[in-house]
């Protein structure tokens, strides 16, 4: 019964939904999530990659290394659980400004680039996400020409 209310509270609301600390940490989790679902998405993560995914949890969130770490293992736990992007992307549209939201997309494009090979899977996932946030096909492009120098 503790769990079903705490999924609850976590994913539809409630009175813990008004504190300002778990909502700042459900935001950083759809974002460690988002980095995720790129890293996996070609079945192949690669050191590179994860390492990748580290650099982008600290300079999007602004977090120490340890709380890099807690938050990618909780990610992947939540990305197991998940069973669409919209519970991550919603949380990012609810707390982060256009600006942010493009440097998420570029981030992603890090991700799948940190080892050299964008994978079509990487991408589409990377495309998905950008219109769940609503960044615009030219602005997907100039992230990925941004990371990508192609």
């Amino acid at each position: 019964m503790r769990n079903l209310k705490r999924w609850i509270e976590q994913n539809l609301g409630g009175a813990a939904a008004d504190d300002p600390a778990r909502r700042a940490h459900s935001r950083d989790l759809a974002v460690a999530a988002l980095l995720v679902e790129v890293l996996r998405a070609d079945y192949d993560a690669s050191e590179d990659e994860r390492r990748q995914v580290l650099d982008s949890i600290r300079g999007l969130l602004d977090v120490d290394a340890g709380e890099c770490a807690e938050l990618l293992a909780e990610a992947e736990r939540q990305v197991d659980r998940a069973h669409d992007l919209h519970q991550f992307t919603a949380a990012v549209n609810g707390a982060f400004t256009h600006v942010e939201k493009l440097g998420l997309v570029e981030q992603m494009w890090r991700v799948a680039h940190a080892d050299a090979t964008v994978h079509k899977y990487e991408e589409h996932i990377i495309r998905r996400v950008a219109d769940l946030l609503h960044v615009s096909h030219r602005e997907f492009i100039a992230a990925k020409l941004r990371v990508t120098g192609a």
